[in-house]
């Protein structure tokens, strides 16, 4: 049996790492407690860690996310209860899009072909009208198109077309969307 030689590779420098382990600590006391209803409130705080959050957005108490100052967020758009936004690349979130309860967003993988399993980060693009629904996952550079959906507990791993509904593990277009912006 071969030996592969392994060693850690510094991924994020000792500041980034601070900085999560800040901002979960304010998240943690300033937020996660927090009734639903005090999106502003929590809006507030992720745009004092660098967040891009437009008016009206939705916030829930119980998600996470890992670096809000790598977050964009367009007016009237949601991140339900329970969602995650793991986005060390970045991650946008269109107008009136939603991500609902439990849903995760995915920024970032490992090369497995290489064998020091190398991390690779990647940004998230949710345009408009988009609802991701609960429980469902979006993968590394997936960008889901204008109004597209994907329903509860599938796993986009490819893009999804504007205005079409994807469903299942991995997910496959179902059917087409009414599009209610060009009429």
């Amino acid at each position: 049996m071969s030996q592969i030689n392994h060693y850690e590779i510094a991924v994020f420098s000792l500041s980034n790492k601070l900085k999560r382990l800040l901002w979960q600590m304010v998240w943690f006391l300033f937020c996660k407690w927090t009734p639903n209803p005090l999106h502003s409130w929590r809006r507030f705080i992720v745009i004092l860690f660098g967040g891009k959050i437009d008016k009206k957005v939705h916030i829930y108490s119980s998600c996470k996310i890992w670096a809000p100052w790598l977050l964009k967020m367009d007016y009237s758009s949601c991140i339900g209860p329970g969602v995650e936004v793991y986005n060390p690349a970045g991650c946008k979130i269109g107008r009136f899009a939603i991500v609902s309860q439990d849903a995760f967003l995915c920024g970032a993988t490992h090369d497995y072909n290489n064998e020091n399993f190398t991390y690779i980060k990647k940004e998230i693009l949710i345009e408009s009208y988009v609802w991701i629904c609960a429980k469902s996952i979006v993968l590394p550079n997936v960008i889901c198109g204008e109004g597209s959906v994907l329903g509860a507990g599938a796993v986009a791993s490819c893009h999804l077309k504007p205005w079409s509904v994807y469903a299942g593990n991995p997910a496959k277009f179902i059917k087409e969307r009414k599009n209610f912006t060009s009429v």
